[in-house]
């Protein structure tokens, strides 16, 4: 049995446009600039590193607190963490508060990670920090981060079957989310970082 109202819950959260917000109050609407894509990348790239990590933060803890809300609400017994974390996943791609035009997928989903198995959070962020350190591709690098969850949750998931699925679910969103971003990396079109 699934609660409808924590799911909406999590999927309203999920929807939180942190990205145009934040823009917002710099008198600058991000759909407007750069990829005009919602997430944290772009908002890096608009707004900078201040506003990028602000974003970034914002956009990991909708994840995580959606995915804590069965808990929180005392219904572990109705909805799974991991679904909740999933509606709100969904919410981030198309939010209800942006015209159903959203991020990419890969903040709130190690968000989604965090609430639930905080060591493969860890460890994605080591791996897609390693990743951007040397290629220098943040979408690259959150491809990279999408499929080391995935292996995580098979191989040191403990058989914990809803982790397999939603960690295959999470890698296949960020992977098409990014498939822009694969034919530019292919034609070496795709703009690297400056910063780091």
């Amino acid at each position: 049995m699934i609660s409808i109202g924590i799911i909406i819950l999590a999927y309203l959260l999920g929807s939180i446009p942190s990205g145009l917000i934040a823009g917002k109050a710099r008198g600058i609407d991000i759909r407007q600039h750069g990829s005009g894509n919602l997430g944290a990348t772009n908002t890096f790239r608009v707004l900078g590193v201040k506003a990028g990590i602000i974003v970034t933060l914002v956009d990991i803890l909708k994840g995580t607190l959606a995915t804590l809300l069965p808990f929180l609400l005392h219904q572990t017994d109705e909805t799974h963490a991991l679904v909740a974390g999933l509606a709100a996943v969904v919410g981030h791609m198309f939010p209800i508060f942006a015209s159903f035009k959203g991020g990419k997928a890969v903040a709130t989903s190690g968000g989604v990670l965090l609430g639930y198995v905080p060591l493969m959070f860890l460890v994605i962020v080591v791996v897609f920090l390693i990743s951007l350190y040397i290629t220098k591709y943040v979408s690259f690098s959150s491809i990279i981060a999408a499929l080391t969850a995935f292996l995580y949750a098979i191989v040191f998931g403990g058989g914990d079957i809803p982790l397999i699925i939603v960690a295959t679910l999470l890698a296949g969103f960020v992977i098409y989310r990014h498939r822009a971003n694969i034919v530019r990396i292919k034609n070496k079109t795709e703009p690297k970082i400056k910063w780091l």
